[in-house]
């Protein structure tokens, strides 16, 4: 484990129920703060502050904020892998254009919390090697399931279903991503049925 990864690891793993709540008061308040003011003005004080506990008792828990911002990004990831995962347990609509709005607007409802915490989180939250796992296992996961799911859906017509399924879970993650954080963030209805246009036209035509 290298230096700047053991700066970013939390240092208390919480066993009872009240450190575990304490825990995600801590990251609750770091969204918050984060969010109002930035990261750069998010000091560790700011956020002990609105967790309503005191500095030493956040450092019990966290290093300093490059650790907490780390742990948003995992649970921005558990969160968006829980989604995904409900919606592919789900029984799915009939015509690939709807299977691709319930993804679309999945991925879209996800990410609509706190555009600023998630620009933030795409910007500057620090990546361990772990971290980087974890996003390309949950990639490939949902690559897999839609190309799955090209395979056997009769309105797919691209000659290339493993490219194809790539390339729709990646555009939507961008694209989702990018205009929802965005600092003139799109409208999530315009977005939804754009996006749902363009993916359906890919793969159908």
């Amino acid at each position: 484990m290298s230096l700047g990864e053991r700066r970013i690891q939390a240092r208390k793993q919480p066993r009872q129920v009240r450190a575990e709540l304490t825990r995600q008061r801590i990251l609750t308040a770091a969204a918050h703060v984060f969010g109002e003011h930035g990261y750069a003005a998010g000091t560790t004080n700011r956020i002990a502050e609105r967790a309503g506990i005191s500095i030493g008792s956040l450092y019990q828990y966290f290093p300093n904020k490059d650790s907490i911002l780390a742990e948003l990004l995992v649970r921005h990831l558990d969160e968006g892998a829980a989604a995904t995962e409900r919606i592919q347990r789900a029984e799915l609509p009939g015509s690939i254009e709807e299977i691709f709005r319930v993804f679309v607007r999945g991925a879209i409802e996800t990410h609509l919390g706190d555009p600023q915490l998630l620009r933030l989180l795409m910007e500057q939250a620090p990546r361990s090697a772990e971290l980087l796992e974890k996003v390309a296992r949950l990639k490939q996961s949902l690559v897999s399931y839609v190309e799955e799911l090209f395979e056997t859906h009769p309105e797919v017509r691209v000659a290339d279903i493993a490219t194809a399924a790539r390339l729709v879970v990646t555009t939507t993650e961008l694209v989702v991503h990018q205009l929802v954080a965005d600092h003139e963030p799109m409208d999530p209805g315009r977005l939804e049925n754009e996006m749902v246009a363009m993916l359906t036209r890919y793969v159908t035509g």
